[in-house]
């Protein structure tokens, strides 16, 4: 027999030996399609402004679109650092906590926490819009179709990151392949091979200066929202995960600066403007392959695409929240995990929250495109100066070039957000400038609450030698029977002194029960309440605080028929689970449902 036969095979459990982690592609598939499907919205972005001076201002779409790559080129490098520094996650978040302070990093908590849930809107109604665009029937119904697919991508990721990790990658393949082939049969032809939607009339309301520049330059910035959530999401990789998450930033950057790059040339070699009934992607698509079946099955791929980058928030988020549940800023469920590596209380969390503001701009891409960049700019400005900060501080080799690095994005993208936020305040942007202060006064008084806590449980602390009090263990009945000898057989196994107490309005109900008690002498005292008003809660909490007065341990044993079939729950009384939360809000005692199961 073999060595490796004679080692005991234990089976694995769900969550154990990396099998629910993440590879570098399923990574890709993951936490990147946020980033790689704002192709489809930022190069037009880029054009809306810029058409604002007329179509010779296009020509400027290109220079703009290589400032951006730049910009990218220096995020990618910057969140590999994040990553190295920070293996556990949370990225600005992390990176404030440790080199900025408090404050910072409750900025950066809350703006991270607007841009997750803003691009699930946004890639949920930007998904539904172009699939109404093939069908347009469903043009009446896009917010049904905004929260079926988020129930569909709650459901799955409730599953496990692995598995919508694996479910994402044929599409994420699809698409990426996709955009190549619109860049490379695109400039290979001389001309585009068909042209759609109608020719639109805008009129020149500005000059190409250099506030028109910084507008375009801001509003093509939003194809950068996404780029840090592999470094938000660290720990769903697999082993070495520092290495898998810093590979998978870098093929990110370099398939998101190539097509950024291909579509900016092509949209300025066939001078490519604003049309009705078309996005500028689908103009390059028809461009590339003609207005036949592959430029549908583009813009349905484009579709599922926009919907599956909502996947990314679902990788991102909820990590982030368990990080915050870990420094007392959320509620502590938060930090909560299956047997599976999913954090589901923040999985539904960003579900409901996501759902809400679908509902509230009834999925109107519009509407939340003004919202959408802020917060994320915010995050990335943070974390490349808190970086700075950290490299000023350690300097380890190589540190000044670093933090030169890290420096000019810092700068580059505190200029965006500026500029994104000035010239869309009134278009939304307000909201989340109201939105992340509360939600950092939010995190404040939470922590607040925890440390007052930590102080009154005396945390830390060693506390006095505990005491032994006689105890009183209170039985409620109703009759006697096999209920009635389970629960006090279980009581006097708890208490030095066990007494059954029964509520009666009748006077011959309780003699015919005081009859069958003595019969019975089961060793134990009965107390009979009489209620006429035939309450039955409020006597026991009566004669629970009364016999509290004397300081003893007092625990109260409520037994509680429970039927093996579900079905049947609804056919026994409520009264022992009523009694139960009565006795926890208005008394200190202590408050014991004991079931007895039936074969039923």
């Amino acid at each position: 027999m073999s060595r490796r036969e004679l080692r005991p095979k234990v089976r694995l459990l769900p969550g154990e030996g990396g099998r629910d982690h993440l590879t570098s592609l399923e990574g890709l598939a993951a936490l990147s399609l946020d980033a790689l499907s704002s192709v489809a919205y930022g190069p037009e972005a880029i054009v809306l402004v810029l058409i604002a001076a007329g179509t010779g201002a296009l020509t400027a779409a290109l220079p703009i679109t290589v400032a951006i790559t730049v910009l990218l080129a220096v995020l990618v490098v910057s969140y590999r650092q994040v990553i190295a520094v920070h293996p556990d996650g949370g990225g600005a978040y992390a990176v404030a906590k440790k080199d900025l302070g408090a404050p910072v990093s409750l900025l950066a908590a809350a703006s991270l926490v607007v841009d997750y849930v803003l691009t699930v809107a946004v890639s949920l109604a930007a998904g539904a819009a172009s699939l109404a665009s093939a069908f347009p029937t469903l043009n009446g119904h896009l917010v049904e179709v905004c929260l079926g697919l988020l129930a569909l991508l709650t459901l799955v990721n409730l599953r496990g990151i692995a598995e919508s990790a694996r479910v994402m990658m044929l599409p994420t393949v699809l698409f990426i392949g996709t955009i190549l082939g619109i860049i490379v049969l695109g400039l290979a032809r001389t001309h585009p091979a068909a042209v759609v939607g109608t020719a639109r009339t805008v009129p020149v309301t500005a000059t190409l200066g250099l506030l028109l520049v910084l507008k375009a330059f801001a509003a093509g910035c939003s194809a950068l929202t996404g780029v840090e959530a592999i470094a938000n999401g660290v720990p769903a990789f697999r082993e070495p995960r520092a290495k898998r998450a810093q590979r998978t930033e870098l093929m990110l950057g370099a398939l998101l600066g190539v097509m950024l790059l291909g579509l900016a040339v092509l949209i300025r070699r066939d001078h490519v403007a604003p049309r009705d009934g078309v996005t500028v992607l689908a103009q390059l698509a028809a461009g590339a392959y003609g207005d036949g079946w592959a430029y549908y099955a583009t813009n349905v791929l484009v579709a599922v695409i926009l919907a599956l980058a909502a996947n990314t928030s679902f990788g991102g988020l909820p990590v982030l929240m368990s990080l915050l549940a870990r420094d007392h800023r959320l509620p502590h469920l938060f930090g909560l995990r299956r047997e599976r590596p999913v954090y589901r209380y923040g999985v539904l969390a960003l579900a409901l929250l996501s759902a809400l503001l679908l509902l509230a701009v009834d999925a109107d891409t519009q509407r939340l495109i003004p919202l959408f960049a802020i917060g994320v700019f915010t995050g990335f400005t943070i974390s490349q100066t808190g970086l700075v900060r950290h490299w000023r501080r350690q300097r380890p080799p190589g540190w000044r070039r670093r933090a030169v690095i890290n420096g000019t994005g810092a700068v580059m993208t505190a200029v965006a957000t500026l500029v994104f936020l000035l010239s869309k305040f009134l278009e939304g942007a307000w909201l989340v400038v109201v939105a992340v202060p509360l939600m950092m006064l939010l995190f404040a008084r939470i922590q607040g609450y925890y440390t007052a806590v930590e102080v009154e449980l005396g945390l830390g602390r060693v506390p006095a030698r505990p005491t032994r009090n006689s105890s009183l263990v209170i039985v409620p009945i109703g009759e006697v029977s096999k209920l009635a000898e389970h629960a006090l057989s279980a009581a006097l196994a708890l208490g030095d002194e066990v007494v059954a107490v029964t509520v009666q309005s009748d006077p011959g109900t309780a003699d015919a029960l005081v009859r069958r008690w003595d019969e019975w002498n089961p060793g134990v005292r009965l107390q009979v309440i009489d209620s006429p008003q035939r309450s039955l809660v409020e006597p026991i909490v009566r004669y629970v605080r009364n016999e509290a007065l004397g300081g003893r341990q007092i625990a109260v044993l409520i037994p509680e028929v429970e039927p093996r079939h579900r079905r049947y729950q609804i056919l026994q009384n409520q009264r022992g689970i009523l009694l139960a939360a009565v006795l926890r809000a208005r008394t200190d005692v202590v408050v014991c449902v004991l079931p007895h199961r039936l074969s039923l």
